[in-house]
């Protein structure tokens, strides 16, 4: 059988932070080629999808349209537009996710918002925590873009949003609404927007916890690639087994799979 639409991860997946995995930027060429549907769908919230792009082709040779990347910060506000509060916010984050919520027609509010919105933030400060566990005190719905606690980079795994949430959870004691992978949330709308069938559509990542989860706890068929977090070692233990695993992309055969 050949999958009719790939779902795929970037950092870890298609490169590594700033250094190049060139079997990865061969896989995307060989879906372009072959004319196979893809979204790159990235927990990262801290750029803008234009950056994304840009980055992808100035770093890593890969040309892809605008509407092939979905961050957690577009999955964000769709997952808010339907819930259809107010649209008033507070959001710990970066420009990806600052502006994706505030050209959405959010406006900021630190007193009451209808929302607070919570990624990484390498910015980040105590009077920020201070007035987002003030508003989740007083009823704001609590988001966080994901669950990632950690992000890959050049000097190693550094902390992510999922731990910046952990703390305004301990401060809160208020459970968040999770945008990113692995739930569901993004994982639909994702789906919805590639437009294939969900049991043929395959997850691609390097985190078995994020990416492969995602697959597995969504009814998607899943490929482990063992670039990023997920080691070689950590395979044969893994609780559900990925439909995939390969060691590098360049393994992947797009017409026998």
């Amino acid at each position: 059988m050949t999958y009719q639409g790939y779902l795929i991860d970037l950092d870890g997946t298609i490169y590594e932070g700033k250094k190049r995995i060139p079997a990865g930027e061969r896989f995307i060429h060989g879906l372009q080629e072959r004319n196979i549907p893809y979204l790159f769908v990235t927990n990262n919230t801290t750029r803008r999808p234009e950056t994304v792009q840009a980055m992808l082709a100035e770093n890593f040779n890969i040309e892809t349209p605008l509407e092939a990347i979905y961050t957690a910060s577009l999955a964000t506000v769709d997952y808010m537009n339907d819930l259809g509060r107010e649209k008033t916010a507070y959001v710990i984050g970066e420009d990806g996710l600052k502006s994706a919520i505030f050209e959405a027609g959010y406006v900021e509010d630190t007193e009451n918002p209808a929302y607070v919105v919570v990624g990484l933030d390498t910015q980040l400060t105590y009077e920020k925590l201070t007035i987002a566990t003030l508003a989740i005190q007083k009823g704001a719905t609590f988001i966080g873009t994901n669950p990632d606690l950690n992000i890959p980079t050049e000097r190693g795994h550094l902390p992510g949003a999922g731990s910046l949430i952990a703390l305004l959870k301990a401060a809160t004691r208020v459970e968040p609404i999770f945008i990113g992978k692995p739930e569901a949330i993004i994982m639909d709308k994702a789906l919805e927007i590639l437009g294939t069938e969900r049991s043929q559509t395959v997850m691609v990542g390097d985190n078995y916890l994020t990416d492969i989860r995602a697959g597995i706890d969504n009814g998607f068929p899943t490929l482990l690639v063992l670039t990023g977090f997920t080691k070689p070692e950590e395979v044969e233990g893994l609780p559900l087994a990925p439909t995939h695993v390969l060691n590098s992309l360049d393994e992947w055969s797009f017409d026998e799979n």
